[in-house]
């Protein structure tokens, strides 16, 4: 087992979904700073700015630009990344799905929506993992996540960050978005340095607070699969859409475009 975790790490995500990862990229943050910087520079077709006309602040997010922005391409070759992955979700083996990059400048009351990855994407199975980790040091405007929520019965309906409308059509196979604080759900949170890392299964429901602090929150998400995932259609396109992936239902994900990582 890597030296940043132990078993009680590896128990704790399959009990809560959820667990916190000291230093994944500590050794790394300078090379995420300057691939966050070029990934804003240089946007992809997936750049979206979440903020409506007349919220204050700017909250960028864009996503799948691992394989054209260098930086992040050696953070996730070189870093301990895939093995901690593979561990975490008790797999053999560990595939890169996709980057994501959000930004939220000084203040940004907006707040992140309480959301699950997973109905977003085509992908089912239970060995999954995202990890967040920032760039900056996070007090307020850290990651927040409901532990236990991977193992609901029912996923919980995908919306629209801007427009706030549900993300597919046929909304009934999902239950409505909760509110943790309200409903006394378990929600936890880490004050966190730059290269500390959340990891956190695609099924748990999570969100993030508003940036109201004075200095830049730039956080580098990496999400990854295991041996069981397989592909699963939605009841629309889903996000990210990967056009033309020719993948059936029930088919592991392509490693030409979704690479194995673990073992190198």
């Amino acid at each position: 087992m890597h030296p940043l975790i132990s078993e009680a790490h590896v128990e704790a995500y399959q009990r809560d979904g959820v667990v916190l990862i000291e230093g994944l990229f500590a050794d790394h943050v300078d090379a995420l700073r300057d691939g966050v910087a070029r990934n804003m520079a240089e946007p992809g077709p997936y750049a979206a700015e979440n903020l409506k006309e007349g919220e204050a602040g700017r909250f960028f997010d864009d996503y799948c630009n691992w394989q054209r922005i260098p930086e992040f391409r050696e953070v996730i070759e070189g870093s301990p990344v895939a093995q901690v992955a593979a561990e975490l979700m008790r797999s053999e083996r560990a595939q890169v799905f996709h980057d994501h990059v959000l930004v939220k400048e000084p203040g940004t009351s907006k707040p992140t929506p309480w959301h699950q990855d997973g109905p977003y994407y085509f992908v089912d199975g239970r060995q999954t993992v995202s990890f967040w980790s920032p760039l900056d040091p996070v007090e307020k405007a850290s990651l927040r996540c409901v532990a236990g929520s991977h193992l609901w019965e029912k996923p919980v309906l995908p919306t629209r960050w801007l427009s706030e409308e549900s993300f597919y059509a046929d909304p009934a196979a999902y239950m409505p978005v909760p509110d943790p604080d309200a409903e006394g759900m378990r929600v936890v949170e880490w004050a966190m340095k730059p290269g500390d890392a959340v990891a956190f299964h695609y099924g748990i429901l999570h969100g993030a607070r508003g940036n109201e602090t004075t200095r830049r929150r730039r956080a580098f998400s990496l999400r990854l699969v295991g041996d069981d995932a397989r592909y699963v259609e939605r009841p629309g396109p889903t996000s990210p859409p990967f056009p033309g992936h020719g993948m059936a239902p029930g088919e592991k994900l392509r490693e030409d475009w979704f690479p194995v990582v673990w073992p190198a």
